[in-house]
């Protein structure tokens, strides 16, 4: 090839082995640390509730849910699902929500509040 890459069919058997056990472990760890990336995003949402009513005056538990919000959504399938649950049978949180943290966590846009309205 021109570029000095090789097909397939120009690896030798091992070399192909290791490039497809090579492919299988980093693919492996990317979902073991997409997992601990949710796991700490739930976990600094469940420590921001009693931060939150610990430091009623100061804002540190709102920052500290948002982090976690955005870890859960982005890293966990069904954090992401738990979340868009929620905002269904709560509309008035999504309303609530920045643009901004709603493009973050779903990857989508707020939805316009004629698309809420039951009626």
């Amino acid at each position: 090839m021109a570029d000095g890459q090789k097909h397939d069919y120009e690896y030798s058997d091992g070399e192909h082995a290791g490039r497809l056990a090579l492919g299988f472990f980093r693919t492996g760890v990317r979902g073991l640390l997409r997992q601990a990336y949710a796991f700490v995003g739930l976990v600094l949402i469940l420590i921001a509730i009693p931060i939150g009513f610990i430091t009623p005056l100061l804002p540190i538990g709102l920052p500290i849910a948002i982090v976690g919000v955005v870890l859960l959504g982005r890293n966990s399938l069904w954090g992401k699902r738990w979340m868009e649950r929620i905002l269904a049978r709560h509309p008035r949180i999504e309303r609530l929500a920045p643009n901004w943290l709603m493009v973050a966590v779903f990857g989508r846009e707020k939805h316009s509040p004629h698309d809420l309205d039951p009626t």
